[in-house]
């Protein structure tokens, strides 16, 4: 039972709030802007959230994409 609920833990610890809370990622979330292209806006919140309850979560965010706003045009 120990083990269980320290992977759960582990699990919830290695996760990040974007990730959870951001709902489904669009394909414009995945890509990366082309040359001359608009940067995509980050969801303040969910950095605010990562910075101050597991910094680590910031990777997570970031390599998924779930950081970054949705286009409107999704």
């Amino acid at each position: 039972m120990k083990r269980v609920i320290a992977v759960g833990f582990i699990a919830i610890m290695l996760s990040s709030c974007a990730t959870i809370l951001g709902g489904k990622v669009t394909p414009s979330q995945k890509r990366k802007p082309a040359p001359g292209e608009q940067q995509r806006q980050v969801r303040v919140v969910a950095l605010i959230a990562d910075i101050l309850l597991f910094a680590p979560g910031l990777i997570v965010d970031f390599a998924t994409g779930a950081i970054y706003k949705p286009a409107n045009n999704d």
